[in-house]
């Protein structure tokens, strides 16, 4: 039976978003309506759209299904480097299944990871709306009957489903690359980077703890956004079961390429198995995909992603969904930050199938949703097997094969999915707990207030933090400079705790996918650019996170009374194309929103 608070939260959220989703299926039906898009251009239409395509006869003349591909090739990205050589393979597998391909348009695709603690990162939330309309554009066409699209990293996922959601009466899967193969351990090079930060190492050394993390083609194998974005996928039906996590440019990652364009080519509107990704993308799959990210202490960057990509969907959530769905999770799986292991030895230890058969079985799963697969969820505790004739799906492991790494849901890593929601005199916040220490779940001192997150390691670098401290980072929301992350501070602020300070961090940017053991309340609204209370605060104010009780407080007396601080607009707004992106400061979201620009 159904979990009742999964029960409940989902039915919150149907009411909740009752109008929205009229709209919004209205719209797709609308655009359903007339049957395959294509059959209605002109002849020149149809000329333009085929005069490359060496089967643009076939294409003039028959029903054959069109599949679009969008694409977030790049190779500078490892994660979407392998993507060069997916067109000529989705080509050669449309034309076996009966169908045509076409390259439709490609997205941008920037990496946290480069621009980490640099002007660069002020674009990084935007990237994923500019992706959602880049995508529209190559959807604009009007020519596809299904599509197949290819991305994996921190925004690019995001956006690409938006733009899915947005064309919803079109067929979509989505084919990940996978993580690239387990170099230096994840532990080892956090290590090495707070040694480089506390002046113990040089950069010779960082550099070569680096360079042995990220080493081939494929994903970052830390459980940050990029891989969340993979399960996410799955948990909602969006991929083919147990595609998330193959490592790239092997027979397996290729077989289940050809059956993800294989599946695109039979659930066209011209066949007898139509499956719109409207039809996917209902509240129970944002559900699924809510629980999955608790389950597996899954990026606090989805806390954004998620709400921006259900409302492009017509459905409505809220910081008190994630909340509720938190408290009735269990944590199932131990993957960096969160645990030493990475995802490819998630993966071999039962990986995500063990998950979603364990969730399925303890009642918190919406087993009856639509997926690429058809219907039913319970196809997603199953995994790939190669055989001579292709794909064969078959159970997946019923226990776990390493548990350190994944459990079962009667006995957890932890009772909760360890995310919170703060509320106080500070406003909204998240704070993800689960690879924070519990004695320090709560940390009350006093406040160093800093605009800027250069100015938090120069006060490091100065020897300024002697004491208890919570470092308020402001003016780092989506208005104020785009809420960039702040990940480059957490070698900095993990020195200090491993100092034996008790430190948490209060912002209202971005932490990271990757956040781990310090305490951050992050994500604040409303945003201190704004007027939002963090701009009252000021150096030496008492202030308490505290994940137990739910609350993020000020406990001046004078605080409510206080003048806001104001922004100064033209800190974040010229060089490295940051001026491009005045129209998006000016019009974005609030973050507990989605921060949002192309769907409000």
């Amino acid at each position: 039976m159904l979990n009742d608070t999964i029960a409940r939260v989902t039915d919150r959220i149907r009411e909740r978003s009752a109008d929205r989703r009229a709209v919004y299926l209205d719209t797709i039906a609308r655009s359903a309506e007339d049957g395959p898009r294509r059959a209605h251009l002109s002849c020149g239409n149809q000329a333009h759209a085929y005069a490359a395509m060496d089967d643009k006869a076939d294409m003039a003349m028959t029903a054959r299904p069109n599949i679009g591909i969008v694409t977030a090739y790049n190779d500078m990205l490892s994660a979407h480097q392998p993507y060069e050589t997916y067109p000529a393979l989705i080509r050669r597998t449309a034309h076996a299944a009966g169908a045509t391909a076409q390259v439709a348009g490609g997205v941008p695709a920037m990496c946290d990871g480069v621009t980490q603690g640099r002007a660069g990162m002020e674009l990084s939330l935007f990237s994923r709306d500019v992706i959602a309309m880049a995508a529209g554009v190559a959807m604009s066409h009007d020519t596809f009957d299904a599509a197949v699209w290819l991305g994996i990293c921190d925004k690019i996922v995001p956006g690409l489903v938006i733009a899915a959601a947005t064309f919803g009466h079109v067929p979509a899967v989505f084919l990940p690359g996978g993580p690239m193969p387990s170099g230096l351990p994840n532990d080892e090079k956090a290590r090495v980077r707070e040694d480089f930060a506390a002046g113990r190492v040089g950069r010779d050394k960082l550099m070569e703890a680096e360079m042995a993390s990220y080493h081939s083609p494929g994903t970052c194998t830390f459980y940050g956004t990029a891989n969340s974005n993979q399960m996410l996928m799955e948990f909602m039906g969006l991929h083919l079961p147990g595609a998330s996590f193959v490592n790239p440019n092997t027979p397996m990652r290729d077989a289940l390429t050809v059956a993800g364009v294989t599946r695109a080519a039979q659930i066209t509107r011209l066949g007898n198995d139509y499956t719109p990704v409207s039809a996917i993308l209902d509240e129970r799959a944002f559900v699924n995909g809510m629980v999955g990210l608790m389950a597996t202490g899954g990026s606090t960057n989805h806390i954004i992603h998620l709400p921006a990509m259900a409302r492009a969907a017509g459905i409505v959530l809220d910081l008190q969904d994630f909340h509720d769905l938190s408290q009735v999770t269990p944590l199932l799986a131990r993957v960096y930050p969160n645990g030493l292991a990475d995802v490819n030895h998630f993966h071999a230890a039962g990986g995500l199938a063990y998950l979603v058969g364990q969730l399925l079985s303890a009642g918190l799963l919406h087993e009856d949703v639509t997926t690429v697969m058809g219907q039913g969820l319970g196809r997603y505790a199953t995994e790939p097997r190669l055989t001579d004739a292709g794909i064969a799906w078959v159970d997946g492991p019923r226990a776990s094969l390493n548990d350190k790494i994944v459990r079962p849901a009667a006995d957890p890593f932890a009772a909760t999915g360890g995310l919170h929601m703060l509320t106080g005199n500070l406003g909204r916040a998240v704070i993800k707990v689960s690879a924070v220490k519990p004695d320090l779940h709560v940390v009350e001192a006093r406040v160093r207030v800093f605009d800027d997150q250069n100015r938090v390691k120069a006060a490091f670098q100065a020897g300024e933090f002697t004491q208890d401290t919570v470092v308020v980072v402001r003016f780092q929301g989506p208005r104020a400079n785009g809420m960039p992350e702040l990940h480059s501070l957490t070698p900095t602020l993990s020195v200090l705790l491993d100092r034996g300070l008790r430190v948490a961090l209060v912002t209202d940017g971005r932490m990271s996918g990757a956040s781990g053991k310090v305490p951050a309340a992050i994500h604040v609204t409303p945003e201190a650019a704004t007027g939002g209370p963090l701009a009252r605060l000021r150096d030496g104010d008492l202030v308490r996170v505290d994940a137990v009780a739910g609350t993020l407080e000020c406990l001046e007396p004078d605080f409510a009374d206080r003048t806001p601080a104001t922004y100064d607009p033209d800190a974040s707004a010229h060089g490295m194309g940051r001026e491009l992106f005045a129209a998006f400061r000016a019009h974005v979201g609030p973050a507990d929103e989605g921060a949002g620009i192309a769907v409000r």
